[in-house]
């Protein structure tokens, strides 16, 4: 038969019959009297063999020891059946973060441990777009630079110090109104609200470093995208949290001892 009769019966192409005989899987036919190469049953009964393997997954360079040899055969099948197992593990934890971004409305880039922020990032997006990417963008760089166990710690932080509420959602939209007419006293009382709602979770800060790449990279991002009063709140917020964790580590006066004079 013809290389297209082949082709057709075995259900492949012309083309990989070809490249089967150019790589020495498929032993190359006698040739007719005007020149033609002419297959039989046999390259039938291989080219199915060899069908059957790579669909199973058996990659084309060791299809000759697995085509001729059980005991080669045995010992890639169980290799094959190990990939095989980590693929259905792999794919079964893809659909379990799918259904956790869909389940709390989560963009698709959103990293799944977080996907808790969302309904705060949707509320933000409505009354200030930018400040909701702002967060978006900052927790996927985050995200990828601490690493998927320390995202899921964090994120469980956030989630048992209240930080996915409607409080968040109204500092943000505050911070997001700061700009170069904000009176002084407007940032700073920003920055105190700040410091209250934030401060149970920094004095219970969950055991993650953020190395120098991360605040270099974020002290980067922010740079970019922040305005002079934004950044002002960032620093007063930060100065207020050192001082109020500075005061509550002092030691307790001794009550044996006389108060000081006022």
């Amino acid at each position: 038969m013809r290389s297209s009769e082949l082709a057709a019966l075995a259900g492949v192409t012309i083309r990989t019959v070809r490249h089967y005989l150019q790589i020495g899987i498929l032993e190359e036919p006698e040739r007719s009297v005007n020149g033609y190469r002419d297959y039989d049953v046999r390259h039938l009964v291989r080219l199915l063999r060899i069908a059957r393997l790579t669909e199973l997954g058996v990659p084309l360079a060791a299809l000759p020891d697995v085509l001729d040899d059980p005991q080669a055969a045995e010992t890639l099948l169980d290799e094959l059946d190990r990939q095989t197992a980590a693929e259905i593990e792999r794919l079964t934890g893809r659909r379990a973060a799918i259904a956790r971004l869909r389940g709390h409305g989560a963009m698709p880039d959103l990293p799944p441990e977080m996907a808790a922020y969302a309904p705060t990032l949707s509320a933000v997006a409505d009354i200030a777009p930018d400040t909701a990417r702002h967060e978006h963008e900052q927790i996927v760089l985050i995200s990828h630079l601490i690493g998927e166990p320390e995202t899921s710690t964090l994120a469980g932080a956030l989630a048992q110090h209240a930080i996915f509420t409607p409080a968040t959602t109204e500092l943000l939209r505050r911070y997001a109104e700061l700009g170069p007419d904000t009176p002084q006293e407007v940032v700073e009382q920003l920055a105190d609200d700040m410091v209250t709602q934030y401060q149970p979770l920094l004095e219970n800060w969950p055991d993650i470093e953020f190395g120098t790449d991360v605040s270099t990279m974020l002290a980067a991002y922010g740079e970019r995208n922040l305005n002079d009063q934004q950044h002002r709140a960032n620093q007063l917020f930060a100065e207020r949290v050192l001082k109020r964790m500075a005061i509550s580590d002092a030691p307790a006066p001794d009550p044996a001892l006389p108060a000081e004079p006022a």
